[in-house]
C-alpha cells in the first residue's frame, strides 16, 4: 500500500483505508434489500482480488452472493495481460491512449 501511495499518508493510511473499508460495508449491508440487487461503485482498491470491502462484507454474511468488476489499462486492448487473473470476476479493458479524468 505504501509502495502504491508513493510514501503518502504513512503508516497509519492501510488502517484509515481498512476503517473506511468496514465502514462501506457496514451501510452496505445496512442499505440491502435481500428483493433487489445492490450496486456499489468504487475504487478498485477497495474490491480488487476480493479484498477490503468484500472481506467484511463476508464476514458478516457469507451466503451473498457478490460479483466484481474492474479496469486494466493497458496499450494492447486485443490481449489480456494474464498476471491480472484474480481480480475480478469481470474485466473492462482500456486502451492506455484514452484521456483520463484523474
Amino acid at each position: 500500500m505504501l509502495s502504491m501511495m508513493g510514501g503518502h499518508g504513512g503508516a497509519t493510511l492501510p488502517k484509515a483505508q481498512a476503517i473506511k473499508d468496514a465502514t462501506m460495508a457496514h451501510f452496505i449491508l445496512k442499505s440491502w434489500d435481500r428483493k433487489a440487487l445492490f450496486l456499489h461503485i468504487n475504487g478498485a482498491y477497495h474490491s480488487d482480488y476480493f479484498s477490503s470491502i468484500l472481506w467484511y462484507i463476508e464476514q458478516s454474511q457469507s451466503d451473498l452472493d457478490m460479483m466484481t468488476i474492474t479496469t486494466l489499462i493497458q496499450e494492447d486492448i486485443h490481449s489480456f495481460d494474464a498476471e491480472e487473473l484474480g481480480k475480478a470476476d469481470f474485466y473492462l479493458v482500456i486502451d492506455s491512449d484514452v484521456t483520463t479524468s484523474y
